[in-house]
């Protein structure tokens, strides 16, 4: 299929989530939760909490079931991601100075990897073999994900944000606090590029699964979408006006879901940078997924309990259901 497409894909896209926009909201976790994620055959959904648990649920046709909670963690689990194609792992960052390997199948913690500062980033490379962690000190520690020891450490002398491998795990990408992405080659992390991306603070970095782009989302309240082979900078989407903490592409890289303290998760088309629909939310967005297979959207925000404005409620939601259930 042909990646440059007509207008009235959009027009198709809208369609779809007039029909699909209903929201389920689930409760998760006692307390924020700062990050959401799905395993690669979208079965399962889960979301890491201030509250230190990692709550998995499953995804049974339009609902999602809580399954079980993993316990451990001595701190905040600042973000999660899975395993690129096996379905059961998943890894965790925290700010208890230790990475934990998760196995759904066993519900169990497969290993534990302790690292010198508190971490707040984390990702998995596309091949399986690697976790990259960054720690509050700008320390990204790289993990052998079958041995589980750590097999190298980078000191960097600027503020490191998110960081992301592209596609082929041949290149490691830091977003920084300057608005620059610096590109290193993998495994030597010889600095190949420095991208000066936006005037603001660069958050957060994310690849289509297709490979042809890749975005980052900045404190300057800008996506910009980078098309990966010619390292250019190909458009922005300027919708929302406050800093862009998370971003998401679906599936098939049709769509960018970006959201920030704005109280609407921006949707927007790829290919145009128009907008396909907004999500409505009531507080800031920390973490938005999309699902593997279809157009569900998974994202917690900063919800207060309607009785205790002091309480987070600890849910997280799923925006694309069928409306008409």
């Amino acid at each position: 299929m042909s990646r440059s497409w007509f207008p009235s894909r959009l027009d198709e896209l809208q369609g779809f989530f007039k029909t699909h926009n209903k929201i389920r909201e689930y409760q998760a976790h006692s307390s924020k939760v700062h990050s959401v994620g799905w395993s690669c055959d979208g079965r399962r959904l889960a979301s890491g909490s201030f509250d230190k648990s990692v709550v998995i649920f499953n995804l049974d046709r339009d609902r999602l079931n809580k399954e079980f909670t993993f316990r451990g963690h001595g701190g905040s689990v600042d973000q999660l991601c899975w395993h690129a194609t096996n379905s059961e792992l998943l890894s965790t960052a925290s700010g208890d100075k230790s990475v934990r390997i998760w196995d759904a199948r066993y519900q169990k913690c497969a290993a534990v990897i302790n690292t010198k500062g508190e971490n707040i980033n984390i990702t998995w490379s596309p091949d399986g073999n690697t976790i990259a962690v960054g720690n509050k000190e700008d320390l990204v520690t790289f993990i052998d994900s079958r041995t589980h020891k750590i097999k190298a450490e980078e000191q960097f002398n600027f503020e490191v944000n998110e960081i992301s491998w592209n596609n082929e795990s041949s290149l490691f990408f830091l977003t920084n606090g300057q608005g620059c992405i610096h590109i290193l080659s993998y495994p030597d992390l010889e600095l190949q590029h420095v991208l000066k991306a936006h005037p603001g603070t660069c958050i957060c970095i994310e690849f289509d699964p297709v490979g042809r782009y890749f975005a980052t989302g900045s404190a300057d309240a800008l996506v910009s979408l980078w098309d990966i082979n010619e390292l250019a900078c190909v458009r922005t989407f300027s919708r929302l006006d406050w800093p862009v903490r998370t971003i998401s592409f679906s599936y098939d890289g049709h769509l960018l879901a970006s959201a920030s303290e704005d109280l609407v998760i921006d949707v927007a088309e790829v290919e145009t940078g128009l907008k396909v629909v907004d999500i409505p939310v009531e507080a800031a967005t920390f973490t938005v997924a999309w699902h593997p297979k279809t157009y569900l959207l998974a994202y917690a925000c900063d919800d207060k309990d309607q009785y205790d404005r002091k309480r987070d409620t600890g849910n997280l939601k799923v925006y694309g259901f069928p409306s008409s259930d």
